[in-house]
Order: C-alpha cells, then sequence, then structure tokens
C-alpha cells in the first residue's frame, strides 16, 4: 500500500478524513472574509473579526487550489470527454445557475443606477470574467485543462514558471488573467506533490506533538509578517501561501483525530454547497442586523452573518434534496457528456476535492 491507502478513512463513501477538514475549514474562512470586508464596509468600521480574516489572507484560497489539485492525477489521463464532463462541464454549469441567480437579486439595484442595459452588460461580461463571489469555480475548470495540457511538459519549467506568475503579481484588472496568475501555482503544487502532502499528513497523525509544534511556529511567523505589512511582497506571498496551505493541512490532520470537529468535516464535504449558495442569507442577514441595530459591535454582527452563510446554505441545501429543485446542487443527466456509472461498494479512493 502507498502513503495514500494508509491515509484515515472514517468517512461516507471512502472520502479521506483531513482532506474534508481541511476544505471545511477554508470554506469557513472564505464565508468569513466576505461576510467581514462587507459588514465593514456599509458599516465604515473595522470589527475584531478583520484580524483573523488579515491572518488567513495569505493562506485562505492557496490552501484551497492546492486541495482541489491533490487528487488530479487519478483522473488526468481519463479520454477528453469524460474529462471534460466531470471537471469543465460540470463547473460551468453551477458558474452559469448560480451567476444568474444572483444577478436576479442583484439585477434591480444596478438597474435603478445605471439602467437596464447595464444589467445585460454585465451579465455577459460576467461570462468572460467572473462575477462576484464565484470565481473560484470558474477558474478550476481553466486549471484542469490547463495542467491535462502540460501533463507531458517537465514539472520543473512548468512550475517555475507558476511560481514566476505569483512572484509578478499580475495586475491586468482582469479577474482570470490575474488570479490566473496568483493562484496556478498553488494548484500545480497539489498536483505534483500529492504523495508528499499526503505523506505530511499522516505523519501529523502518527506524530500529533509534532504537528502541534510546527503549527505554533507558523502561526507567530505568519501574523508578524501579516502585522508588519510584508505578507504580499513578492516572494514572501509565495512562501506563506505554500506555507500556510500544508500548515491548513497539517491542522486538518489532526482535527481528524477528535471527533469534536465533525461539523467542520460535515461542512468540508459540502463545500460546493456552501460556496455557491452563502452570498444569499449572508446578505439577507447582514441587511437585517445593520439595519435594525439588534446587535451593534461590527465583530459580532461578523461573526453572526458568517454563521448565517453557512448555516443557511446548508438549509438550502436540505430543503431541495430530493425535491424538483435539486438541479441547485445537483447537476442533472441532460447536462452530461457522460452518464454517470452504475454506483460500486465504497471503498478507500481519491476524491475530487470541489
Amino acid at each position: 500500500m502507498n502513503g495514500i491507502d494508509k491515509m484515515r478513512d472514517n468517512g461516507p463513501a471512502g472520502r479521506i478524513d483531513w482532506v474534508d477538514y481541511a476544505k471545511g475549514f477554508c470554506i469557513v474562512f472564505v464565508v468569513m472574509m466576505h461576510s467581514t470586508l462587507g459588514v465593514e464596509t456599509a458599516s465604515g468600521q473595522d470589527g475584531w473579526l478583520h484580524a483573523v480574516v488579515d491572518f488567513a489572507r495569505p493562506f485562505r484560497m492557496p490552501d484551497f487550489f492546492m486541495i482541489s489539485g491533490l487528487f488530479l492525477a487519478n483522473v488526468i489521463n481519463r479520454d477528453w470527454r469524460t474529462y471534460l464532463d466531470r471537471k469543465v462541464v460540470h463547473f460551468a454549469y453551477f458558474y452559469l445557475l448560480w451567476m444568474t441567480i444572483q444577478f436576479v437579486f442583484k439585477a434591480p439595484g444596478i438597474a435603478a443606477s445605471a439602467g437596464f442595459g447595464e444589467v445585460a452588460r454585465l451579465y455577459l461580461v460576467s461570462l468572460i470574467d467572473p462575477f462576484g463571489t464565484l470565481w473560484f469555480i470558474y477558474l478550476l475548470p481553466i486549471f484542469f485543462v490547463v495542467v491535462k495540457l502540460l501533463r507531458r511538459a517537465p514539472v520543473a519549467f512548468v512550475w517555475l514558471a507558476a511560481a514566476a506568475l505569483e512572484i509578478a503579481h499580475i495586475d491586468t484588472g482582469w479577474m482570470v488573467i490575474d488570479e490566473f496568475a496568483a493562484r496556478f501555482v498553488y494548484f500545480y503544487t497539489g498536483y505534483v506533490l500529492a504523495r508528499h502532502v499526503f505523506s505530511v499528513a499522516a505523519d501529523v497523525q502518527a506524530k500529533p506533538w509534532k504537528g502541534v509544534a510546527m503549527l505554533a511556529a507558523w502561526s507567530v511567523a505568519n501574523g508578524a509578517l501579516v502585522y508588519l505589512g510584508y505578507s504580499q511582497l513578492p516572494f514572501v506571498s509565495l512562501a506563506l501561501g505554500l506555507i500556510g496551505a500544508a500548515a491548513v493541512i497539517r491542522l486538518a490532520a489532526l482535527m481528524s483525530l477528535s471527533g469534536v470537529f465533525k461539523p467542520l468535516r460535515y461542512c468540508g464535504r459540502n463545500s460546493i454547497v456552501i460556496y455557491l449558495a452563502f452570498f444569499l442569507p449572508m446578505a439577507a442577514t447582514h441587511a437585517v442586523l445593520l439595519k435594525t441595530g439588534m446587535v451593534t459591535d461590527i465583530g459580532t454582527i461578523s461573526a453572526i452573518v458568517t454563521a448565517a452563510g453557512i448555516v443557511g446554505a446548508l438549509a438550502m441545501y436540505w430543503a431541495v434534496r430530493g425535491t424538483f429543485a435539486r438541479f441547485l446542487f445537483e447537476r442533472p443527466d441532460r447536462f452530461k457528456l457522460v452518464p454517470d456509472k452504475a454506483k460500486v461498494a465504497p471503498r478507500t479512493v481519491l476524491q475530487p476535492a470541489e
């Protein structure tokens, strides 16, 4: 058995436990970032949660992309039709659906200030430049296709080119270009160093105190560089992104040793659900709390809005399961290039991270 096969597997359908904890950790911080910055912008004040958002900035998205690349080696040699169905059409379906849903809610405000022509223009632009919070699932299919096209290229050459793009801190104003440059190195690192990543997680689970010590040292260094304003400097941002992603993996491996964090694992298993739908309960809770003055502390408001975004998204998912509306979170067969294979008995497998 290789290092991957030896990983702990205590969950449903053969899912690897620490991967779900890592995804859950990251999706919570993504929602926290949007919630906190939204509340602070609307109120004109910073709250205590702002420091947490700043602390997570160097590693929040790098870890998400690294985790997404971990399982690519298991599927990259599939035929193009199957690969495109699972890795491009899948995400394109959810992007178009939820981008349209977001527009339905935002169109009245846009039309009132700039006219319906601007609504139409922004909708069309969103087909080539990701809209709002959905840029992550817009970019993932691009990464999947690029890596498949480059799978026979020298790994060192591709990685160094990807690292150079991140170090360059490209800023064209177009999200696809800018975020591709900033994030591809993490996705590719997850792909080429998958076995090493799994070995790191296994080592932490075997020697928990070693993992705790390394996390303590990392948290001090990451916090200091963020506080001093150095975290976004060239080379420093790349180092913090890679080291921070590894730290989250270590933390997730430690969490998997205890049942205390199971709700976080559930969030990780359903990270795509939360990512797609959190904006609705987040925006509603944000508006109610700021307008009513029920809570006055900005940090507390941000925390409540974060929780509402996560729980609200999951509640929407629970409400539509088994109903005609399940298409919101489950891609219908008519939008698949390749039909699903018959289900097999659960076993330990490399599941793709969404």
